[in-house]
């Protein structure tokens, strides 16, 4: 896999390193994980432009006299999402939507604390395996780089045709902050996990597994254009699409492809259709896995994720059903993070040992 290791077998000292590093670093993706959640809690909620400062340093501390409420409430009501959404809320309104945006971009800073302090502490102390240094920097540098395209997503909602934010831009701020979710993740399970003990047979199920892991990351990003495009809050019935298989305006848009990105229809039927592969690969991959593997961390990842691509699509059923309530479509985001962690413990836990 393109994120395994090169050092050699660890042992003694270097074994307990791992082990702290690995552990650190499963804190740091369950710290991510939360960041995922609350990003789809104020996207839901249209929180995400009610702070229009990116302030890296000053924008940790809150509003703390009338005076700056009153400045950034003014400030708010120049975009077109108050002048055409919450027009009228007052001030308080401002806060209410203004303390969640504000909690997931402290959020963020954390995230940067609780990676680069323990990092440092780490290789001061020379406790860094040979090779994985590099790697930790690069991640570092990729979770800063994240908050920039975070506020490079939030000016986009604040252009005078928009009322939220550019679907493209938010597709990438996600699909930046599942791939570092997703190397935090494999580095720790491999420093956990250090040895490639998957087995060789059936090397079907191994491809059925990369088959499966790229139905998720495909049904992911395409998540991603649905909600953009607040595309839940049409077509909300199940199996069809208002009364068809394939809603009529799936092709409206020329060119074909940009159908894909920015027809709320088209969009929709293909994050349902994607979804849909997806939870059959995954049921397969956990089927094959229960018959053909011995009790133990490869068969229990792919139950796993069996498990939990089920529960993603019930979830999405339901939030669809229901028109997206906040709660529920926060839960939907929070779990597709939970599938993305099985698919990648099943892809680790089947590694072939070396030759």
């Amino acid at each position: 896999m393109p994120f395994d290791s090169s050092t050699p077998a660890p042992s003694g000292r270097d074994l307990a390193n791992r082990r702290a590093l690995g552990t650190w670093l499963l804190i740091m993706a369950g710290l991510i994980w939360v960041m995922v959640a609350l990003g789809g809690a104020t996207r839901l909620t249209g929180s995400g432009l009610s702070i229009m400062e990116w302030a890296p340093l000053s924008g940790a501390l809150p509003p703390l006299s009338q005076a700056e409420w009153q400045r950034l409430y003014d400030l708010y009501r120049t975009i077109p999402q108050y002048q055409l959404v919450n027009a009228g809320f007052g001030i308080e309104g401002f806060k209410q939507i203004f303390w969640l945006e504000w909690s997931h971009r402290l959020w963020g800073r954390m995230l940067g604390l609780a990676f680069a302090l323990p990092l440092a502490w780490f290789w001061l102390r020379g406790r860094i395996p040979q090779g994985l240094g590099p790697r930790l920097v690069l991640l570092l540098l990729l979770g800063g780089a994240q908050g920039g395209v975070g506020w490079f997503m939030v000016a986009s909602g604040f252009d005078a045709d928009r009322t939220a934010v550019s679907p493209y831009r938010l597709v990438a701020h996600l699909g930046l902050a599942l791939l570092l979710y997703g190397v935090v993740l494999w580095t720790a399970l491999s420093l956990l996990r250090p040895a490639r003990s998957g087995p060789r047979q059936p090397a079907g199920l191994r491809r059925l597994a990369h088959l499966t892991a790229a139905l998720v990351v495909l049904t992911l990003l395409a998540g991603g254009f649905v909600a953009g495009l607040k595309a839940g809050l049409t077509y909300n019935t199940f199996p069809l699409m208002d009364g068809e298989w394939v809603p009529p305006g799936y092709a409206e848009l020329s060119p074909f492809l940009h159908n894909f990105t920015a027809n709320i229809a088209a969009v929709q039927f293909n994050h349902r259709l994607l979804a849909t592969l997806t939870g059959l690969a995954a049921l397969a991959a956990a089927a094959w896995g229960w018959r053909a593997l011995a009790p133990g961390f490869a068969r229990g990842a792919l139950l796993a994720l069996g498990g939990t691509v089920a529960l993603q699509y019930a979830l999405g059923v339901a939030t669809l059903l229901l028109v997206v309530p906040v709660w529920l479509g926060t839960l939907h985001q929070a779990v597709a993070v939970g599938v993305l962690s099985a698919v990648l413990a099943a892809l680790h836990a089947l590694r072939p040992p070396r030759p």
